[in-house]
């Protein structure tokens, strides 16, 4: 699964590039499957509020994240919302995305999900 916010509809039209179940963050969503993080970044570098938020009850089962933002903004500031999240839970950083992406980024995000989100779910349900 793929759990996801997005503001400006990037992060929504990267999701809809990509062959997987998701899901839109909303208050007080749980996740009780292993899920890939795609978010925006917001303000000077920060992590959504409302991904904050989500992530307080739902980060053990969160196996990567993929951070979008505008490389306008520098290097220290460029999808830092996805620097900031796999720092503070330990998990991968699969990619910073400029806006929107491109295909080799959206051909990189389902080989992690396919091999490192998919399977482990499959593994489960079995």
């Amino acid at each position: 699964m793929i759990a996801y916010a997005s503001r400006t509809g990037n992060v929504r039209y990267i999701v809809s590039k990509l062959q997987a179940q998701a899901i839109e963050i909303t208050e007080n969503l749980i996740i009780d499957k292993p899920y890939l993080l795609i978010t925006y970044t917001d303000k000077l570098g920060e992590v959504p509020t409302r991904v904050s938020q989500f992530l307080e009850t739902n980060s053990q089962l969160c196996r990567g994240v993929v951070a979008s933002g505008n490389s306008n903004f520098g290097n220290n500031l460029f999808a830092a919302a996805g620097d900031k999240i796999a720092m503070a839970y330990q998990i991968p950083l699969v990619r910073k995305l400029e806006l929107r992406g491109f295909q080799a980024d959206y051909e990189a995000i389902q080989q992690f999900y396919e091999t490192r989100v998919k399977d482990e779910y499959l593994l489960k349900v079995k």
